[in-house]
């Protein structure tokens, strides 16, 4: 590990409420279902779960924007969403949240994809899907870039968040790229294995182990494996960085000089990963939207990750939370 100036990270943490990120991307529902098991189903060997409530929020890259905004930053979001009745819900919590809808796009033919959690005594039971997979079409694709030229000077970073759902793909990130050689602000890709090719030079990429392996088909299973595997991708997309999330090993983060960082996770307790990735990518946006290092930007985002594990759903942490944590 190396030094860190404690003072320094509070000074770029404090600098959030100022800065202002772009986030594209698939864009999701997240339904929960709370309530209590205390017996098995006489149908089918499976718990019968007693609601007690239930709440929805953004998710997706939306969660993403949700994490920045609940930093004190503003995010601005577009992607597209089903003309339904979850889509409709979908935008007032993007209005309840004080984001600005006008990069959203409704489309009658694409359902909005909903992800319903149902969780008792704090453990995840199951979990369903409803989804659209299928890649946005020319006209869709213009409207976005659109709204994101529109913006490109009010901004200070780019997040793209790819699910795979068929919003991210490589004619859009190609034309983000180009509209972002005027300003070259700094652009985070949390990604997916079978699109790594499309992230040619951007910043950063934030897979997880599992999602590194795969991008390489390879298995990561020790050291040496993590190692090629970082250093391969950072030469075959020419990013600034790779940043290779762990679990509970921490973070492993490889920069375009050869240096290998491992950072080890502060997780005092792990009730729920759901969001954790979103949370490191939001953070690690708005440290480098406020002129922090690479590694002092992965620094704090582990800190993040840290605190929002030892909450329950697609949680979110504040800027107070994480100012505290940063000892």
């Amino acid at each position: 590990m190396k030094d860190i100036d404690v003072n320094r990270l509070r000074h770029v943490i404090s600098g959030f409420k100022s800065t202002k990120v772009l986030v594209v991307g698939d864009l999701m529902l997240d339904r929960f279902v709370w309530g209590t098991v205390k017996r098995i189903s006489p149908e089918a060997p499976v718990p019968v779960v007693k609601i007690s409530s239930e709440s929805a929020m953004m998710g997706g890259a939306s969660n993403v924007a949700n994490n920045i905004r609940a930093l004190g930053a503003e995010a601005l979001i577009t992607g597209i969403v089903g003309d339904d009745i979850a889509g409709k819900e979908f935008l007032q919590l993007v209005k309840k949240h004080g984001m600005n809808e006008d990069g959203i796009i409704l489309n009658k033919k694409r359902p909005t994809i909903v992800k319903t959690r149902i969780i008792a005594q704090h453990q995840q039971v199951v979990r369903t899907d409803k989804e659209f997979v299928g890649q946005i079409n020319s006209r869709e694709a213009k409207k976005i870039l659109t709204y994101i030229k529109s913006n490109m000077r009010k901004i200070s970073a780019i997040v793209i968040s790819d699910y795979g759902k068929g919003v991210v793909t490589r004619y859009l990130v190609k034309q983000i790229i180009k509209l972002n050689e005027e300003f070259n602000y700094p652009i985070i890709v949390d990604p997916i294995p079978g699109h790594f090719t499309y992230y040619k030079n951007v910043t950063m990429i934030t897979p997880n182990n599992q999602e590194a392996g795969d991008g390489l088909k390879t298995e990561i299973k020790d050291e040496q494996s993590l190692v090629r595997v970082g250093k391969s991708l950072l030469k075959l997309l020419q990013t600034s960085s790779i940043l290779i999330t762990r679990g509970e090993k921490g973070m492993s983060l490889f920069e375009r000089d050869g240096k290998i960082t491992n950072i080890p996770t502060v997780a005092k307790e792990v009730f729920d990963v759901t969001g954790a990735g979103d949370t490191v990518v939001g953070t690690l946006v708005l440290c480098l939207g406020n002129k922090a290092t690479i590694y002092e930007s992965s620094y704090i985002a582990n800190h993040a990750a840290g605190i929002v594990v030892g909450k329950l759903g697609t949680a979110t942490l504040s800027i107070n939370e994480l100012r505290k944590n940063i000892v």
